[in-house]
């Protein structure tokens, strides 16, 4: 009896293992959990070993010019003379940031060289095309490339991209071990990298993380991604490396409030950074497609004002005369919804839509005017450097108001005809004075106000008709003219 009850109980024992091992393996939950204990950190010693010789640190000098006698007169402070003697004498090395002192009969002093900056950029080429950041060497007198078994080069700046922080230089060697370039787009958020480079001149140091985000708007021409992986001054220029030991960015932006990493990094997507790399190699230059419009985000406010579905698009708040853009008849304040089918989901995409596309190629808007939408076909321009907005003429006043206005609190005047010549305005009406709710709306005096609702308004009796038949209970929406600028804004009733 005794022997049964044991063997029965052990049985069941077994059983209830077996089960519970069986349970485990089917259920995905307890699967995952089983694989989350089981991963470890990942080793990154073979990614060094291989990308490492890859990787070059690069120093700027500028040539100081030699001082006189007058600016450094012979002798100097005696006080001076006596620390630099003391901290000689205990250190055995000269004081830091000594002044040096000029002694009587000695020779002029020729030109020396003063450290500029330091930064970091890897090879794309065998035969020493080298690629870095822009800010790394724009305005340097002399870059010297330092590899990791020590050799130095004085480089050559092939070419420098200020908008996109991408620029190439070139050293005279050959047998370079070139990086290997990989797809960001295939990155995901949470993935591992690694960055290599010289913060604070200490090269070839090695850093890790992961992609925080992807996609992120930090310029006008580039989706940096975000790391949180360390990079402080210094690193600029060096590559980002994924697992399987391809550059995927560019170390180029820390977000920071002290000047030092604070957990959040980004790097150019090598795909965009090639792209430059390849026109400055080839040319010396960047070529980038333009429309010549001015644009702004179209808010969730404006969005319902004009019935649209959702937020998107770009807002024209501004068209440059003679561009592209005004020759097809874009306005400030359509909104460009579609570039060649590309549905223009941000404003930030509107410029790197277009700066990646070729000036002089045939390509079609899909514009957003006053509730309809329209095809516009345009010829790409080419981009040339901002020009300073002017400053618009002085109005001549004339007030007039009524209820209407009064209740969204405007007083406006008819434009004259110099301001609408330098505005190069149809028509519009001045604000002379703003008060509560309009004031809250962020318009000030002396914008323009060239639409309200949707409808034009040329004049002062125009804005009265609109405002007329406005529901007095509701939000309107306002097209302002600020100097060279337009934008939306909403007034909401008291």
């Amino acid at each position: 009896m005794f022997h049964s009850l044991y063997v029965r109980k052990h049985v069941f024992s077994l059983l209830a293992v077996l089960l519970v091992t069986f349970a485990a393996a089917g259920l995905p939950g307890m699967q995952s959990q089983a694989l989350a204990q089981n991963r470890t950190l990942p080793d990154f010693t073979d990614l060094v070993e291989q990308v490492g010789p890859s990787v070059v640190n690069i120093r700027t000098v500028d040539k100081a010019a030699p001082q006189t006698a007058a600016q450094n007169p012979p002798g100097g402070d005696p006080q001076d003379e006596e620390m630099q003697e003391l901290f000689r004498r205990f250190f055995g090395v000269p004081m830091p940031n000594a002044p040096r002192q000029q002694r009587p009969n000695r020779p002029q002093q020729q030109p020396e060289d003063q450290p500029r900056g330091v930064g970091s950029g890897f090879i794309l080429t065998a035969d020493g095309f080298i690629m870095t950041n822009a800010h790394v060497v724009d305005g340097a007198q002399q870059v010297i490339v330092t590899l990791t078994d020590k050799r130095e080069f004085i480089a050559r700046i092939v070419g420098s991209d200020k908008r996109t922080d991408v620029a190439v230089v070139k050293i005279e060697a050959t047998g370079l071990p070139p990086v290997k370039l990989g797809d960001p787009n295939k990155l995901k958020v949470g993935e591992w990298v690694m960055a290599i480079g010289s913060p604070f001149g200490l090269e070839n140091t090695v850093t890790a993380g992961i992609v925080s985000a992807k996609g992120r708007d930090t310029g006008d021409y580039l989706p940096f991604i975000q790391t949180d992986v360390a990079i402080n001054p210094g690193n600029s220029g060096g590559p980002l490396i994924n697992m399987r030991g391809e550059v995927i960015g560019i170390n180029s932006q820390i977000y920071s409030r002290s000047g030092g990493f604070m957990g959040i990094s980004f790097a150019i997507p090598i795909d965009e950074a090639a792209n430059v790399s390849n026109q400055l190699r080839a040319s010396g230059r960047v070529q980038r497609g333009r429309l010549g419009v001015g644009i702004g985000e179209v808010t969730k406010e404006v969005a319902e004002s004009l019935g649209m579905a959702k937020p998107q698009g770009a807002f024209v708040s501004s068209v440059e005369p003679g561009s592209p853009a005004e020759k097809v008849g874009i306005e400030a304040g359509d909104i460009i919804l579609k570039f060649d089918g590309k549905t223009i989901e941000k404003s930030s995409d509107l410029p790197r839509t277009v700066g990646n596309t070729k000036p002089g190629t045939n390509s079609k808007l899909t514009v957003l005017r006053r509730g309809a939408t329209r095809e516009v076909a345009i010829t790409v321009g080419e981009f040339e450097p901002d020009k300073v907005a002017a400053k618009p003429a002085a109005a001549e006043k004339a007030p007039e108001t009524n209820t209407a206005a009064q209740l969204l609190g405007l007083t406006v005047s008819d434009l004259s005809e110099a301001l609408k010549k330098e505005l190069k305005l149809r028509g519009g009406v001045r604000v002379d004075a703003v008060a509560e709710p309009a004031l809250r709306a962020g318009i000030r005096e002396g914008d323009v106000i060239t639409q309200i609702a949707n409808s034009e308004v040329n004049d002062t009796k125009a804005f009265a008709q609109v405002l007329s038949k406005l529901d007095k209970a509701k939000a309107v929406s306002v097209l302002l003219r600020r100097g060279e600028w337009s934008q939306y804004t909403v007034i909401r009733p008291r």
